[in-house]
């Protein structure tokens, strides 16, 4: 039962750090129709930016956290004014080809400014001292991952359901058209759009690296690939489904390797073939509505 329990701690811990991530990439897709393969990336670069400025500059963890919190929701805003809203009215093939652009820059960026050789993120022991509840053993990172991902999900719906910023959200994401003619700032609302999802993706990545240390230019790829699984998993477009859909992925992750360790090497490839399921048996995700788009 002791070993469970520790196995469904680290589970809930991991799928957490994928919902994180997840909520980013299903928000924008939700008012853009979007899939941002540049998030994986954006998550790359917040963890470089909180490295050199604790072991750099030297500031306090709280202030280099938030600054990257800031700095990485400001590097999503320019990432869409440079890279997306002049391909707004192209075919969505081209936005698409520009998102997968601008995850290889970021990625090159970063090989060329902070070099290849891999980092070691700065250990907070606020965050890493491990503790036992019960039996279980665990860093406190596994008992604030959770808080801090159900505390955003709750601060984003409202955001979403009972403020005149969430209802332009959904205006533009019902219809572009009609939104312009309502009198909503497009460009203002998808900006914000992307500063919230690039914000959430800056705090995923200071919680991933203080639970896997290691940072180097392509840290981003395997997290922000299972992350767009996630969020398909729960219904992309689908805010609270994709916090279901992460935690979905960290659980089947993490409870098939502690049942069959031998598989353990094969862990990235369960949650594709989790995802080829769930998409033969319900395509649109478990949270997902059947939706027609126009071409």
């Amino acid at each position: 039962m002791g070993v469970f329990l520790q196995q469904l701690a680290n589970a809930l811990c991991v799928g957490s750090l994928y919902a994180l991530l997840a909520i980013g990439y299903t928000m924008v897709y939700g008012v853009l129709r979007l899939i941002n393969f540049a998030h994986g990336e954006i998550f790359m670069m917040a963890m470089y930016i909180v490295f050199y400025g604790i072991g750099l500059f030297l500031l306090p963890w709280y202030i280099s956290f938030t600054l990257t919190i800031l700095i990485t929701a400001l590097l999503g805003v320019i990432s869409e004014r440079l890279a997306y809203r002049p391909l707004r009215d192209a075919p969505r093939i081209s936005v698409l080809i520009s998102a997968i652009g601008v995850s290889y820059f970021l990625q090159n960026l970063a090989t060329v400014v902070f070099g290849g050789r891999p980092l070691t993120f700065p250990e907070v022991p606020l965050f890493t001292d491990v503790i036992s509840l019960g039996g279980v053993k665990m860093q406190r990172l596994g008992i604030l991952v959770p808080a801090i991902t159900a505390v955003l999900l709750l601060a984003l719906m409202y955001l979403i359901k009972r403020t005149k910023t969430g209802l332009a959200m959904r205006a533009v994401a019902k219809n572009y058209d009609a939104a312009r003619l309502m009198g909503i700032d497009l460009n203002r609302t998808i900006a914000t759009t992307f500063f919230i999802g690039s914000a959430l993706a800056g705090v995923g990545a200071l919680m991933w690296g203080l639970k896997y240390p290691q940072i180097s230019p392509t840290v981003g790829s395997m997290p922000g690939i299972k992350c767009f699984i996630a969020a398909v998993l729960g219904g992309i477009g689908n805010t609270a489904g994709a916090v279901l859909g992460g935690l979905m992925l960290g659980f089947v992750e993490i409870m098939l390797v502690a049942v069959f360790p031998a598989l353990s090497g094969y862990r990235d490839a369960f949650a594709f073939v989790l995802l080829i399921f769930v998409l033969l048996v319900k395509p649109t995700g478990l949270m997902g509505e059947k939706t027609t788009e126009k071409v």
